[in-house]
Formats: C-alpha cells, structure tokens, sequence
C-alpha cells in the first residue's frame, strides 16, 4: 500500500533523488510513513528531526535552512509555530529551499496560511492540503493551495489520489447532492484488510461498495 501511494500521486509531486525530506513525526503517527517511504523510495535524504528541535520553532526553521530541506509535512498547528518562527526570522525563511510543504493529521485553517504568501513566492513552495487515515494508508485527497483560495478562506480537501475513490453518503448508502450532508467513504486499492483481531469492528468500518465490483469494500470514516 505505501509503495502503491506513491506511485499514485507521482504525477502531482515528481519527488527524486534530490529531495530532502524531515522525518518531524512520531513513528507511531502514520504522517511518519508518508515522511520516512518518501525520502527512502525515491533515493533522497532523510534528515532525522531531534525532539527537542521540533519543540522549537526558531531552531527548527534554522535545521530547514541549514539541510536545505526541499520536502516538509506539517500538522497545521506546527505550522503555525513556524510561521511565528518565519515572521520573527524572515531574512532566515527567505533562504528556505523548500519545493512542498504538505498539510496532514489536522483540518486545515486556509485563513491560517495566508499570511505565508505575503513573504514567500506562490509557488516555491507548493502548499498542499491532504486528507487521509491510517485505514486508507496515510492519504487519501490532495490540493495544491493558492493565494486566493487562503484569503478565501473556503476550505476544501480537493480530490481523491487515483486509485481512491470518495464518496459522501446518507445513511442509506446513496449519494448525497453537492451541498448536502452526509458522511464520505473511502474505496479503492489503499484500503487495509481491516483491524487485527477485531471482527466486529472491522464489519462496521469496512462495509460493502455498492457502487464497486463485487466483493469490493469502502471504508467508513
């Protein structure tokens, strides 16, 4: 599954030998695979964040500039400890080498990162919002931000990785009209086979596709 997620969002990131990447995250949060697989499958650096610095966000912000890091995935809350740390600092952020940075782990404030583009060009970085869990293998949705969709403050999680698929239903397992609630489930080849040891869990989270093969499951989250 992690190789497939790859493989399924190369064409949005072209990620390559060049990239250097933070492992900021706990092992133990699956944001961590996404930051460790990614570095290591496309042969480039992965630089190993200490914990007391990625407490810090001056001194974090300094380790970005100083490993020329290219690749960054934040929760939004840490984000927003290196934005203080980028505004403090800015001759410092303008000497990042950062290609992306992506958002994970946390609903995203769009409002929150515009100030980011005041200081920054609009494209170096890339700033992208992914949705996903851990049931799906880390990401299920990806969208490349603009300046006008963060002084919008719209809000949007973009589209499913092509292999996912997503869906918003009712409570009957039928599509929703745009606009309407309801409650999205996941399809596709990221999917897990379920939770270890717990039948009756995985029979409540991981329901048939009506709208799959057969056989086919989706995931309800």
């Amino acid at each position: 599954n992690v190789v497939r997620l790859f493989d399924s969002t190369r064409h949005w990131f072209a990620f390559g030998p060049d990239d250097v990447w933070t492992l900021f995250h706990s092992c133990a949060f699956d944001f961590s695979v996404w930051e460790l697989w990614g570095a290591l499958l496309h042969g480039g650096t992965l630089v190993v964040v200490p914990f007391a610095v990625s407490r810090e966000p001056e001194e974090f912000l300094r380790l970005l500039v100083r490993e020329n890091v290219t690749v960054l995935n934040q929760t939004p809350s840490a984000f927003g400890e290196l934005l203080r740390a980028d505004a403090a600092s800015p001759s410092l952020g303008r000497r990042l080498s950062l290609r992306y940075v992506v958002f994970g782990g946390e609903a995203l404030d769009f409002a929150r990162v515009a100030e980011w583009f005041t200081r920054h060009p609009r494209e170096a970085p890339v700033l992208v919002n992914m949705y996903g869990i851990t049931e799906t293998t880390v990401h299920v949705t990806g969208l490349p931000l603009t300046e006008d969709m963060a002084r919008a403050a719209t809000g949007s999680i973009g589209h499913a990785i092509p292999d996912l698929r997503a869906y918003v239903l009712d409570a009957g397992l039928r599509l929703v009209p745009p606009g309407v609630v309801g409650e999205l489930y996941v399809a596709g080849a990221g999917l897990a086979r379920g939770y270890l040891g717990r039948p009756g869990l995985t029979a409540g989270r991981f329901v048939a596709d009506p709208f799959g093969g057969p056989g086919e499951r989706m995931y309800r989250t």
